[in-house]
């Protein structure tokens, strides 16, 4: 019907892309979307998180050494940075990080019109029914929460257990503790560091403030 003209698929480049890395993965984080934006033809500028500084040096030394400045380059800094970074127009913005963040991103983005790719965290409760082999699911339980010490966008936050469960489940999952990690898990070689004091602090305070009864765990280090 509308002959002469035909249809056709064209794959282009969107053109100069902002890329704004995480703490709880910097490198991994950084070079994944980089290395697709590089791959797809377009120029970008990687914004790695304040909070690792030692990897954010060691980006802004080495890229320069394997990508001409066309092609990527490397930003350092604080806050203040990513301010002027989103107040400028790009043809693509990706970002790694928090609800909080990615709001902040997605309304300055908004102004020009720019295409996102927000990664956010978000909850990730683990549900164990009446059927589950409880020793199995406080392993993965554990595994999981213990991957990176918690900073990963899918580890679980929460459990929701069958009350039939409830009792073994505390129990499994203390054992499971003490099998990975020992009576005192902050002295353990297999247990992760948080990024920051900051963030440990936050965390020993939410748990003070929880209201709970602390099942298992050791003393936390100064």
């Amino acid at each position: 019907m509308m002959q002469p003209s035909h249809a056709a698929v064209r794959r282009s480049p969107y053109g100069a892309c902002l890329i704004i890395g995480p703490y709880n993965y910097p490198l991994m984080l950084c070079l994944e979307p980089l290395i697709g934006a590089i791959a797809a033809g377009n120029a970008t500028l990687l914004k790695p998180s304040e909070l690792t500084p030692a990897t954010a040096a060691f980006l802004e030394k080495r890229i320069p050494a394997y990508l001409t400045a066309e092609a990527c380059r490397v930003v350092t800094g604080g806050v203040e940075v990513s301010q002027a970074l989103l107040a400028t127009q790009w043809d693509f913005i990706y970002f790694t990080g928090s609800p909080r963040v990615g709001r902040i991103v997605a309304k300055a983005a908004a102004e020009h019109l720019t295409p996102t790719a927000l990664e956010l965290g978000g909850k990730a409760p683990a549900v164990v029914l009446s059927s589950a082999d409880v020793g199995e699911a406080a392993r993965r339980i554990v595994n999981a929460k213990a991957l990176n010490v918690g900073q990963t966008c899918i580890a679980p936050d929460y459990v929701l257990v069958d009350r039939s469960q409830h009792t073994a489940l505390v129990a499994a999952l203390t054992a499971e503790m003490r099998a990975m990690f020992g009576d005192e898990p902050h002295a353990s070689p297999d247990l992760g560091r948080m990024c920051t004091v900051g963030h440990f602090d936050r965390m020993a305070k939410l748990l003070a403030e929880s209201g709970g009864t602390q099942r298992r765990g050791g003393s936390a280090p100064p």
